[in-house]
């Protein structure tokens, strides 16, 4: 058996180290020593983008924001369904990520980078969606494991009642925010729907016959209703 090579490593802002290692079949990252992704079992990364644009593809010049490049494959997924004057930023902390994307790992999501409707930013999806309010028609957020942070407890923030109040205020309204989750969190649900989104869940397979499956969810910033006062009667009342 071939052993594993190592192409590259490198360090979050939290200090978890990742590396990017090589068989003949399969590229992994991992974090800390645990695989974090695989260019084999990419399938809910693909529904991601897929979901989470299925309403953007239809409007004129759509904004899509995507938190976490990976190995390209959710941004792949979400160009070949918008359209040619889409818009998609893409929020990567950690620069030798893109550098991976760029060079070994691109041809396997046929180097979505190089896409022209494509800008990159080296930061923090947090700081993104704060600066850029009403912005998006599409968040797409696929960040450590979702709620259940498992590479650095910072990362948890994201998906807090500040984290989710920041990820509405960075949509148009009607926008959609669509998330991996790891595993089903009906607690967090109920933080989206507190937050205003109406919220579907999506079980998505990894692309093996027997393979883990996972959940996405794809919530609607709804518009809100603006609160009746107690003393007031409506016209159809008087």
């Amino acid at each position: 058996m071939k052993p594993w090579e190592v192409l590259g490593t490198a360090r979050t802002p939290d200090g978890v180290e990742l590396t990017l290692t090589r068989h003949p079949s399969e590229y992994i990252i991992l974090a800390n020593g645990q695989i974090l992704m695989s260019s084999r079992t990419h399938g809910s990364e693909d529904a991601l983008g897929t979901l989470g644009c299925r309403q953007a593809r239809t409007l004129p010049r759509p904004r899509v924001l995507i938190g976490g490049l990976g190995m390209g494959f959710t941004l792949r997924a979400a160009l070949d369904v918008l359209p040619p004057d889409a818009h998609a930023l893409v929020a990567e902390l950690v620069p030798a990520v893109v550098e991976w994307n760029r060079g070994a790992l691109g041809a396997l999501a046929n180097r979505p980078l190089d896409d022209p409707r494509v800008r990159v930013e080296a930061r923090d999806v947090m700081a993104t969606m704060r600066s850029n309010p009403h912005a998006f028609d599409a968040v797409l957020l696929d960040v450590d494991n979702g709620p259940a942070a498992l590479i650095a407890p910072s990362n948890a923030g994201l998906y807090d009642r500040q984290g989710v109040a920041a990820a509405r205020a960075s949509l148009k309204p009607g926008g959609v925010l669509a998330i991996w989750l790891a595993r089903d969190d009906r607690r967090f649900e109920q933080r989206l729907h507190a937050e205003g989104f109406r919220v579907e869940r999506e079980r998505v397979g990894s692309h093996l016959k027997r393979g883990a499956r996972y959940t996405i969810l794809v919530a609607h910033n709804e518009p809100r209703t603006p609160p009746r006062h107690p003393g007031l009667q409506s016209p159809a009342a008087s």
